[in-house]
């Protein structure tokens, strides 16, 4: 196996366990995708839930856009084949 396919399955693991850390600690985690346009990306909460959000380059806060639906959500956790956090 190269080594750039090594660095690249440890990053992907180390981003599952830190999801995991971050959600089953109270806190959202940020799922960016390259499909959405520039500064929006998902946050994904402990309780399932998951929102579009908005960080425009000069903004200072955060902008909420939309809730996903339950599918949306699950569509994005299996996409990068996340576990569902219990």
């Amino acid at each position: 196996m190269l080594t750039i396919e090594k660095a690249g399955i440890k990053g992907t693991s180390g981003v599952k366990k830190l999801r995991e850390q971050k959600l089953r600690g109270g806190q959202a985690f940020m799922i960016n995708v390259k499909d959405l346009p520039t500064y929006q990306f998902y946050l994904e909460y402990p309780d399932g839930s998951m929102h579009l959000m908005d960080a425009k380059k000069d903004a200072k806060d955060l902008t909420f856009i939309r809730t996903l639906t339950p599918q949306e959500a699950s569509s994005i956790r299996l996409r990068f084949k996340f576990s569902p956090i219990k």
